[in-house]
């Protein structure tokens, strides 16, 4: 039994006073059970490629490229969608589109097909992701926003983990027939999810696009003329409010995709490392996935409250700066070590890196909802989306030309990348919160 203050109590707690909240309670609901359906079809995607349908490696990663490339586009264009149309409409008909774009994979045959269905698969599934960030934005509380975040990556992570188990039934018996049903079943949740985002309620569309009252003339009349005027000016005030425009945030978001390719170490640099620089069994990749897995669960959620502030944002960041350095020191000192002390070594930078990863993801939603333009939240959401699209994008080969390539070198080299992004971001954090500090 778990004691009052244990993480776990604590989590159970904070997670079921967020769901009091119409808007989370949807989201929640639809990503506890879309995901679900996401960790099923990352679990065999690879094996399905190349075993049943029969493509080369280099043809796999040339579809999970291109669809990622994809997924770039889609993560700006998704934002900018929410801020003009209904963002829970747009979000619905998105995730919808992706469920479904998922069943079509139990039918393709061939590169093309799957080069097809993936990049389609893909765009929509971003589309709906990038409008769901609008949604937080404008339906919750600045106070509230970096807890939902928390709250859906932990449910996000829990959901993908009960997934790969049901994917590993299709693995158990390894025919195409088991490969294609359980993906047409990950398709059928993702539907099932996309229907809880029908409960979400009107406030989080964003207002019409330029309205503005009518003027009226001394005796009660509409002036036409100053009503025109006037909506001209809230047109153009409107588009002057571009985070193309917004260098601060341009800059934040390029620190953040920076920082963002420890996702690039965790899932290339960490495997690779493993199976040819050091004596680690190739079982100890699983392993820290688990302790990864794990440890976001149960800290994402409690560690980043308090990270709306700006001030607490940036510190934070600078934190996990120092923690996601160290922790590419200790994997480089891993290599050539025996295999149980290899092991232990590399679990000590898994943890290490973990908690860089908590920390860093919970001070880029506070500063990235926070130095946001309110009136224009689904353009500043998918620009910052669409950063870390291109991170993930290009993470695999910069990480693997790196510390892969150049060893211990290549560690270092990367580590300084991370601390002086993090560096980067806690600056605009703190010049961010001066003003405030000095008008309170």
């Amino acid at each position: 039994m778990h004691s009052a203050g244990s993480p776990l109590v604590r989590l159970g707690a904070w997670v079921r006073t967020s769901l009091e909240d119409p808007v989370l309670r949807a989201l929640v609901t639809a990503t506890a059970v879309s995901r679900i359906g996401r960790g099923v079809f990352f679990a065999i995607t690879v094996l399905f490629f190349t075993q049943i349908i029969g493509l080369s490696g280099t043809e796999a990663a040339i579809v999970l490229a291109v669809a990622s490339a994809c997924g770039v586009l889609a993560s700006l264009l998704g934002g900018w969608l929410a801020d003009r149309w209904s963002a829970r409409r747009l979000t619905f008909a998105f995730e919808l589109l992706g469920a479904i774009f998922l069943i079509g994979y139990a039918f393709v045959g061939d590169f093309v097909s799957a080069l097809i269905i993936a990049c389609v698969g893909n765009f929509f599934d971003t589309l709906g992701h990038s409008s769901r960030s609008a949604i937080i934005a404008r339906g919750l509380s600045p106070d509230k926003r970096v807890n939902a975040r928390a709250v859906l990556r932990t449910i996000t992570n829990l959901s993908i983990a009960l997934g790969a188990g049901i994917a590993a039934i299709a693995l158990a018996i390894g025919t195409a027939v088991a490969y294609r049903s359980v993906i047409v079943a990950a398709g059928v949740l993702g539907v099932l999810g996309a229907m809880a985002l029908l409960r979400l309620p009107a406030h989080v569309d964003a207002p019409a696009r330029g309205a503005v009252e009518p003027v009226h003339t001394e005796t009660g009349s509409i002036d036409t003329a100053a009503s025109e005027r006037s909506a001209r000016e809230s047109r153009r005030d409107w588009n002057r409010r571009s985070p193309w425009r917004d260098r601060r945030y341009l800059l934040l978001t390029l620190l953040s995709a920076m920082f963002g390719m420890q996702f690039g170490v965790a899932e290339v640099g960490m495997p690779l490392w493993i199976t040819t620089a050091t004596n680690a069994p190739e079982v100890t990749v699983a392993i820290l996935l688990i302790v990864n897995t794990t440890l976001v669960v149960i800290f994402q959620v409690p560690m980043s409250r308090g990270t709306h502030d700006i001030r607490t944002a940036g510190r934070v960041t600078m934190i996990a700066g120092w923690l996601m350095a160290a922790a590419c020191i200790v994997y480089a000192l891993s290599a050539g070590l025996p295999a149980w002390f290899a092991i232990v070594v590399l679990i000590i930078a898994a943890v290490t890196h973990t908690f860089a990863e908590v920390l860093s993801q919970a001070g880029a939603w506070g500063l990235s909802f926070e130095l946001a333009d309110s009136k224009r939240a689904g353009a500043y959401q998918g620009v910052f989306g669409m950063g870390f699209s291109l991170s993930a994008l290009a993470s695999p080969i910069l990480v693997n030309a790196t510390a892969i390539e150049l060893g211990i070198v290549g560690w270092i080299i990367l580590a300084v990348i991370f601390l002086g992004a993090a560096l980067g971001i806690a600056a605009i954090a703190r010049r961010a919160a001066a003003p405030r500090v000095h008008n309170s």
